[in-house]
């Protein structure tokens, strides 16, 4: 009797009809989730933790069935209702009119998810989901052979110059230098390499120089099998090694089935001297500006200029020229003052020697976007930079962060993670990828993305002090104290120094803020520093007049490196309701340019 007793009541109380409710309510809300969250990109544990939560929830409303009850006069205890009371009961045509319209909208979303997974195909058994696309390529360093070991950066030339034909391919995806010359010239985990780099092939080679012979050998390798799928040597005359460049090139095209244009075939026969000194001169003025330190970039200006002192004709020699004057600002190596006309030259004059110099138009958009505050003119040479060589990291970077300037911030993040494609082992452009998602205020991506950079290189300084920004927006002064320390112990002791200062000034440290200044101001006196990160430490201290002075001259003189980024940097927010910050912004990025809905 008591059993028969406990089931009445329990019938009594809903506590059935409310199991059952649950039970395929919950089958239709997991059928549902099974389909958005993988839509929405969520790891699986959502997914689980989801259905976890749903059956916790089965016992928690069989919990409040039998412990409350729904009376003619609202919700009350179990107890203090009697057993005589009238519950209400649910009808039991609506009941299952409901039960019945919840299994055939789950029932439905079951055979639907059947029917998209037998039509969905599944990666090929023999090519993974993450396949690199097959007309991809790396060009590993090759290996100097020569006895004069002075001769270490002919090999380094060919391989750039080699690698610079390829990039003009637009059916190719080929990877930068900058992600390529870490490894060695002949390594032995070459799928490895090639995974890390996105790339399905590896071209190794090596390089002998004695006098004015030459010897390359290359070997064009499948990296998922190591299978070799062509190779040559060439014995020629230093004279005759842009043929030698365009044939190779030209090879692997042809092998890897990349369609060329008229215009791409062209470029890859061009032969951008007949003066084998000039060329050599080149070659060594390269070596030392791929370092990009201020030192090496003086080092190559000199070389450079001594390449046209033997070939006043040599356009690739003055495109080069340009683009160490126009970065050698941002390295703290010279004022920009004194950078602006050597570059405008030499780009003037490489683009009249050749107008289809994708290096001369990537620094034209630079010089225009950092030395002129012309940022929709930048924005057209990068363009047309880009469509001249659509795998030079560079131009895309560069445009990438012109985009942000101007309020693309979406833009901005595609582009440089386009960028990172085709250099992802470069610290700066992975660094400037969370750079720009710190403009969109996505802090959390920005740090993971500045973890994996630092990966990469643990002595990087702005990986560092672009972290450290990330985390003082979030309130984490700490953790960012120590990452703006860090980037200081490495270098990077202006900027590095000024993000401390304003970070000193914000959270109440005023008299080490003003001694961070007084370090700078004095610094200052005898180089040339960025009036920018001057008026960074003022913000910090809430001095707004001397901080919108300090910007007026970094734009009195030229320097749009980082000033450029005045509506958008957060830092600068304190200053946004200032009319004077407001003319100031308008002079640097007028308002009719800046696109604020695409953030």
């Amino acid at each position: 009797m008591k059993s028969k007793s406990f089931l009445s009541e329990l019938k009594r109380r809903n506590v059935y009809k409310v199991a059952v409710a649950y039970a395929v309510a919950a089958w239709l809300v997991i059928q549902i989730a099974s389909i958005l969250l993988p839509t929405f990109g969520a790891p699986a544990w959502v997914m689980k933790a989801f259905v976890v939560f749903v059956a916790v929830g089965f016992f928690l409303a069989l919990f409040v069935a039998w412990a409350f009850e729904m009376t003619p006069e609202g919700m009350k205890r179990t107890e203090n209702v009697p057993p005589e009371e009238f519950i209400p009961q649910w009808s039991r045509r609506k009941f299952t009119a409901f039960v019945v319209g919840v299994a055939v909208l789950a029932g439905g979303l079951l055979i639907y998810q059947f029917l998209l997974l037998k039509s969905t195909p599944g990666p090929r058994q023999d090519a993974p989901a993450t396949s690199p696309p097959k007309k991809s390529i790396a060009v590993l360093p090759f290996e100097s052979l020569s006895e004069d070991k002075s001769n270490a950066y002919f090999a380094e030339g060919i391989q750039d110059e080699i690698l610079t034909r390829l990039s003009k391919i637009g059916d190719l995806k080929v990877i930068s230098r900058t992600s390529t010359e870490k490894y060695k010239s002949t390594p032995q985990n070459l799928p490895d390499i090639a995974r890390q780099l996105g790339v399905a092939h590896i071209l190794e080679g090596s390089v002998q120089k004695a006098n004015d012979a030459v010897r390359v050998n290359v070997q064009l390798i499948e990296a998922a099998n190591d299978s070799h799928l062509w190779g040559d040597t060439y014995d020629r005359k230093l004279t005759d090694i842009f043929a030698v460049e365009s044939e190779i090139a030209t090879t692997i095209a042809a092998t890897l089935e990349a369609k060329l244009t008229g215009t791409e075939k062209i470029l890859l026969e061009k032969k951008p001297t007949a003066n084998p000194q000039a060329y050599e001169l080149y070659l060594k003025g390269r070596f030392f500006w791929n370092k990009r330190t201020a030192a090496d970039l003086r080092k190559s200006i000199d070389f450079f200029n001594a390449a046209i002192a033997e070939d006043g004709n040599y356009a690739l020699a003055y495109a080069a020229l340009a683009q160490a004057w126009v970065l050698l600002p941002a390295h703290n190596g010279a004022a920009p003052k004194d950078c602006i006309a050597p570059a405008e030259a030499a780009i003037d004059k490489a683009l009249a020697l050749d107008d289809t110099s994708s290096e001369a138009h990537a620094a034209l958009g630079e010089l225009r976007a950092s030395f002129q505050f012309d940022f929709q003119g930048a924005s057209a040479e990068f363009d047309r930079a880009i469509q001249l060589n659509p795998n030079d990291a560079t131009a895309r970077h560069w445009a990438g962060m012109n985009m942000g300037i101007l309020g693309n911030i979406a833009g901005e993040i595609a582009e440089l993670r386009r960028a990172a494609t085709l250099d992802p082992l470069s610290l700066i452009i992975n660094t400037n990828v969370a750079r720009a998602l710190i403009h969109a205020r996505r802090l959390n991506e920005a740090i993971a993305q500045l973890h994996k950079t630092i990966e990469i290189d643990g002595d990087f300084a702005y990986a560092h002090r672009t972290l450290g920004m990330a985390l003082e927006l979030q309130g984490k002064t700490a953790e960012a104290a120590a990452e703006y320390e860090k980037a200081i112990s490495l270098g990077d002791n202006v900027p590095g120094a000024a993000m401390l200062g304003h970070l000193y000034g914000t959270t109440g440290r005023k008299e080490a803020a003003q001694e961070i200044l007084q370090q700078l101001q004095d610094m200052s006196e005898h180089q040339y520093l960025d009036p920018f990160w001057l008026a960074l430490v003022y913000v910090g201290l809430d001095d707004h007049e001397h901080a919108l002075t300090a910007l007026e001259q970094g734009y009195a003189s030229r320097n749009g490196d980082e000033l450029g980024y005045i509506r958008i940097d957060a830092f600068f927010d304190p200053l946004r309701a200032d009319p004077r910050f407001q003319a100031l912004a308008e002079k640097i990025v007028p308002a009719r340019e800046f696109h604020a809905g695409s953030k």
